[in-house]
């Protein structure tokens, strides 16, 4: 469920949107829920969701709750969708990004194991803050849920919570759900489906989840803050089990979607986004900045960033380099460093050493890029393209004013300012540059 305004948030980004580690909270439950049997999923979303989300996975239906009138509500907006389909149902709030597919699998095996009406996810924090507090009876059965905000002094007491996940037998849901009452704001809550199971007889189960720390929901900034802290803590973990060396664990900032070979090294101040892969053998950082790209194998990437690129194997980049969008670097490129490249592919031994701007450029194999050469790419009305040659030999400080071709071998002389093609084997030199006999041909 996911339709909550979450007004505590301070956000015009829906509550469930709103990214942990990577991933929206959504996208992490929906992950959870996918490590079980479940196979017709349906998430009930509020009418300021984006038409496409991020984090979806195949088969997860949509429906929108156009009236938040409260948890209740928003899982009846699912019965035309659900009914008669399943005899169970597993319900989750989308607040919830620390869950995993072990303790939805545990729960779930309890509830059918003991034949419950409705189990219900509880654990014993140490602070329950706004969550929810379970009521039991003198025999430990459990009898209600009550808000935090409803609780009197005696049960905001207690530290056992609801953390927001439910099964239930589905043919008694819906017509209870369709007939509870609505609480003195006028929202309707899944909770108190608990106090009416205890009155209508149901068998409620109540299951721990396999880690605390799973319990914990996001209310606010703060608390998203502290469940992205986890987050990153885990993939951490990962990381280093998988065979990685982190110099500095609690300065590295990887998110969960990232991948990263054996052996390679994440120096202090490292950031990794999105859908980054890294290969074995490498050595990020310090202070490198990666997202959404993918790195070959014993590549040297110093204190650059890099976005939505693709860099071959033995490559070295930077420091201070800015490696744009459509960036793609074949095996053994050099990259010195103060150097941006964009939209530009990079071909084999080739070495851009200082000072040097590559856009919307196809530069050849064993080139050399001389400091402060400048592809001149806009025209004021459009991007233009320029190619470069194998072997070729572009001087410092010049100037490639596109569209122009540099043939295979050519040189241009330091400072010029390329205006025109020049052919393979070509030498040009100055302002405009003009073409000049190499000394073997005179």
């Amino acid at each position: 469920m996911a339709a909550g305004k979450g007004t505590r948030m301070r956000s015009r980004t829906p509550k469930a949107l709103h990214p942990v580690a990577g991933m929206s909270m959504l996208a992490w439950v929906e992950c959870a829920m996918s490590k079980t049997p479940i196979t017709s999923m349906v998430t009930v979303i509020g009418p300021d969701f984006p038409p496409e989300t991020n984090g979806s996975y195949n088969g997860m239906r949509r429906v929108v709750q156009t009236n938040r009138l409260g948890t209740g509500h928003a899982l009846l907006q699912a019965e035309a969708l659900l009914a008669g389909q399943a005899d169970h149902l597993l319900v989750l709030n989308s607040d919830m990004p620390l869950i995993s597919g072990d303790t939805l699998n545990l729960m779930m095996g309890r509830h059918l194991d003991s034949e419950a009406t409705l189990t219900l996810l509880s654990c014993e924090v140490r602070e329950p803050g706004a969550m929810g507090r379970v009521i039991r009876d003198a025999r430990g059965d459990i009898t209600g849920v009550v808000e935090s905000r409803d609780a009197p002094p005696a049960v905001l007491a207690s530290s056992e919570i609801c953390c927001g996940a439910y099964c239930f037998r589905a043919d008694r849901l819906w017509p209870a759900l369709r007939a509870l009452q609505s609480a003195p704001n006028g929202e309707y809550y899944i909770t108190s489906l608990i106090e009416n199971a205890s009155h209508n007889s149901w068998h409620v189960e109540g299951v721990a989840p396999v880690a605390p720390v799973e319990a914990m929901g996001v209310n606010d900034r703060s608390d998203l803050a502290r469940v992205t802290a986890i987050a990153f803590d885990k993939t951490r973990h990962r990381l280093m089990t998988e065979g990685a060396t982190l110099v500095d664990p609690p300065s590295t900032f990887v998110d969960a979607t990232v991948g990263v070979g054996m052996d390679t090294v994440l120096q202090p101040g490292v950031i990794i986004q999105g859908s980054t892969s890294i290969g074995e053998g490498c050595s990020i950082g310090p202070n490198a900045v990666i997202k959404d790209s993918t790195i070959g194998d014993g590549c040297r990437i110093q204190g650059s960033v890099i976005e939505q690129s693709s860099i071959a194997d033995r490559v070295k980049v930077g420091p201070y380099c800015h490696l744009r969008p459509g960036t793609r670097l074949s095996e053994n490129v050099h990259i010195g460093n103060y150097v941006e490249i964009k939209e530009s592919s990079i071909a084999a031994e080739t070495k851009v050493g200082h000072f040097s701007y590559l856009g919307d450029a196809e530069v050849g194999a064993r080139v050399n890029i001389g400091a402060g050469t400048v592809t001149c790419n806009y025209d004021g009305v459009s991007k233009n393209r320029t190619v470069i040659g194998d072997d070729a030999f572009i001087g410092s400080d010049s100037m490639l004013v596109a569209p122009i071709s540099i043939g295979a071998r050519a040189v241009t002389g330091a400072g010029s300012v390329v205006t025109k093609d020049v052919p393979k084997d070509g030498l040009v030199f100055g302002v405009p540059a003009r073409k000049k006999a190499r000394p073997e041909d005179s």
